[in-house]
């Protein structure tokens, strides 16, 4: 359900309160009965029933990962105790897909600095998702309907980016990003653009080195070992011209050099999709905006394709694992 002070819970609610849903999907909320009653009761929602686990006579049923607990919701307050409760959702989630009880997980915006409040000393769930999966080989992918975009350094300071963007480093998100795109999103032979880190790529080592000395030779190296990959892009030429069009992915560098053109070219359209998990994991493409929260402004479009697309990998894994009809 994401941060219970942000604008997670409202998108969730707005979402499963279309009973079309119930034709594709079996929902749960991890998170709290008492936080979704009150982001009910604050949407005016009255007719939206609110049962919890395994009681699924409601519209929107919840498992309770604090049952003997009532939180209060603070709307836009960030806090310690919604950063638990936030994080402890994350992790029952989880916990139910690696044990096969769920086929895939949508979390909704939480809070870093309320998480870290709380005691988890990570830059984001993303982390937090691959350290309870124990993957050590995993990529954030905004995903959209005519753009994906890779990261090769994801929730880091821009200080340390240039040391993190190394040949292997990048070498291992090529691999992760083309691995899922045949078996996540169902694309034979897939091509991947590889953006530059410095301004025009370099300029031939006038304006940086790490084009020539380490993103070139890690393109080469994937092309050796069978990846479609072309490269290194000057990020700002390559999204101007919509180049991104004429491929199946884009590796940024850094976070801001591919979330900056996706999110101005797919908001409240895009989903983050965490390539390289033995689950299934996404979320929209937007924070918690504080700002707004308890408004009822907040668009569940974006947490609605999150769930669509989830649903889409979920099915296209659980057909690849199929054995072929025999003739």
């Amino acid at each position: 359900m994401g941060d219970p002070n942000g604008i997670g819970p409202e998108v969730v609610v707005k979402s499963l309160a279309d009973a079309r849903l119930r034709k594709y999907v079996d929902p749960v909320v991890t998170g709290s009965v008492a936080v979704i009653e009150q982001h009910v009761a604050r949407l005016g929602l009255k007719e939206l029933s609110v049962s919890a686990y395994p009681d699924q006579s409601g519209r929107i049923c919840v498992l309770d990962v604090v049952p003997n607990e009532q939180p209060s919701v603070e709307f836009g307050k960030i806090t310690a105790t919604a950063g638990r409760l936030a994080m402890m959702s994350v992790e029952k989630a989880v916990r139910l897909c690696i044990d096969g009880e769920a086929d895939a997980m949508v979390t909704a915006p939480l809070s870093k600095e309320a998480i870290n409040l709380a005691g988890f000393n990570l830059p984001g769930h993303t982390e937090f998702i691959a350290n309870l999966t124990g993957t050590s080989s995993f990529t954030m992918m905004m995903v959209s309907d005519s753009i994906r975009v890779g990261l090769v350094t994801g929730h880091v300071p821009i200080w340390d980016v240039p040391k993190l963007v190394t040949k292997e480093a990048i070498l291992d998100k090529i691999r992760v990003i083309g691995s899922s795109l045949v078996t996540d999103f169902g694309v034979p032979r897939p091509k991947i653009a590889v953006l530059g880190l410095n301004p025009h790529a370099g300029e031939g080592g006038v304006l940086g080195r790490e084009e020539n000395e380490t993103i070139k030779p890690a393109v080469g190296a994937a092309c050796e070992e069978g990846f479609s990959v072309l490269g290194p892009y000057p990020a700002d030429g390559f999204f101007a011209s919509r180049s991104y069009l004429s491929v199946d992915a884009v590796l940024a560098m850094y976070h801001d050099q591919g979330l900056i053109p996706f999110k101005t070219l797919t908001f409240n359209t895009g989903v983050n999709f965490t390539a390289g998990l033995p689950i299934v994991r996404t979320s929209p493409d937007h924070g918690t905006a504080f700002d707004i929260a308890g408004q009822g402004k907040a668009s569940p479009d974006s947490f609605r394709t999150a769930l669509y697309v989830a649903l889409d990998v979920a099915r296209r894994r659980v057909d690849s694992r199929q054995p072929e009809a025999s003739a």
